[in-house]
């Protein structure tokens, strides 16, 4: 039976049994408004794990000022129902004050990941994502945190983060979930009006055409200007980035990637209300013979 925790010694309580059982705990952090990317990462936590910790928190420090933070859905009682059916253990909903009780006062930064992408378009979005990630991380005392694929640079973050602050706990991405179109799943989807959302697939759709002509030969820049003229057509109203970078330490990617350094496509759109992200990996290399092809 899923039990619903808000305060910190609650949730300790049910780990210090767990772990006196000899129990592997896995952390599912989200931010609610639950939808099919939420489950897979709960049903790969229940299938890696014995318990599973779900945390439902908007977290107002990842939120720059005029962001969607007083707009962005809070579904808490349909989020439970959802993960009693997927068989969570606990769900852990604490309020702001309990997360950032009077007198709160550490940041956390990570350099270079952050500051790129997504941490260029929304300056402070990942110091807001790394300190709740910091405290979830804590409070979870996980051996296992289970975050989504979608979210790459915020993954890659939280990895750098995990192994630089040594914690025990092993992060896991879970691939992307689609809908049948292709367009990523997001709670911010939910903004998008019947007409938008039969333009919003086209973002997975233009990266991948890049992520292809890269792995032909075609530069980058080139590439990627392509596809931003292309969303700019179909309808969005801005492109605050369409850029191949390297899967790891997220340094720009000019030409065909080198061998053994995985490559991504990532883009960032803005769609009526909604800012959707999304990346792609960037296809092998054609080999030698092949040819090159044109954006």
């Amino acid at each position: 039976m899923t039990e619903v925790v808000h305060d910190i010694p609650a949730l300790r309580a049910r780990q210090d049994a767990w772990r006196q059982a000899g129990q592997r705990i896995g952390l599912v952090p989200t931010m609610g408004a639950l939808h099919a990317g939420h489950i897979a990462l709960v049903r790969a936590a229940r299938a890696a794990t014995d318990r599973v910790i779900v945390t439902v928190f908007v977290n107002p420090t990842q939120f720059g000022p005029g962001e969607d933070l007083d707009a962005y859905p809070r579904t808490l009682d349909a989020d439970v129902a959802l993960l009693r059916a997927e068989g969570a253990d606990v769900v852990f909903a604490p309020t702001v004050q309990t997360m950032y009780p009077p007198g709160f006062a550490t940041r956390v930064h990570v350099d270079g990941l952050t500051d790129v992408l997504c941490g260029a378009a929304r300056p402070g979005h990942f110091d807001g994502v790394a300190q709740v990630v910091t405290k979830l991380l804590n409070l979870g005392a996980a051996d296992e945190a289970f975050f989504g694929e979608k979210d790459w640079q915020q993954l890659a973050i939280i990895r750098r983060l995990a192994a630089d602050l040594n914690f025990r706990t092993r992060i896991v991405g879970v691939p992307t979930v689609r809908a049948e179109d292709g367009l990523a799943l997001s709670s911010r989807n939910a903004y998008l009006s019947a007409e938008e959302r039969q333009i919003a697939p086209r973002l997975f759709r233009e990266l991948t055409r890049v992520a292809d002509a890269v792995a032909r030969g075609v530069p980058a820049a080139r590439a990627s200007e392509a596809a931003r003229e292309a969303l700019l057509a179909a309808g969005f109203r801005a492109v605050d980035y369409v850029e191949v970078r390297d899967a790891d330490d997220l340094s720009p990617v000019e030409t065909t990637p080198a061998a053994g350094r995985p490559a991504r496509v990532f883009g960032a759109a803005h769609l009526g209300r909604a800012r959707l992200i999304d990346n792609v990996p960037v296809p092998a290399p054609a080999r030698s013979g092949d040819g090159a092809g044109d954006a």
